[in-house]
């Protein structure tokens, strides 16, 4: 089963907002999940992103790939950088 970091759209129409969750690769992009890792507002401003960083790393280290956008999240929030750090100590052992 591949697990992919995507965005989950909520909200009525005209005003989205999104859940940052782990899903299979194969379920619909509104469907089931495995568990919801944060959220992201681009309507309010400045925009609202509240990621919990543990389990985005957990997420990570087993795996898990994350879509463009989720990426670029985790990069403003500093959490790509702490994942590519804890895999460099690791290859360093």
């Amino acid at each position: 089963m591949a697990v992919k970091l995507r965005l989950k759209r909520m909200g009525s129409k005209k005003k989205p907002f999104y859940r940052i969750v782990a899903a299979d690769s194969r379920s619909p992009r509104d469907g089931r999940f495995i568990e919801e890792v944060g959220y992201y507002n681009p309507v309010q401003t400045p925009a609202v992103v509240k990621i919990d960083e543990d389990k985005a790393l957990t997420w990570l280290h087993n795996g898990a790939i994350p879509t463009d956008t989720v990426r670029d999240l985790f990069s403003k929030e500093g959490i790509m950088k702490k994942f590519h750090e804890s895999r460099m100590k690791k290859e360093d052992k």
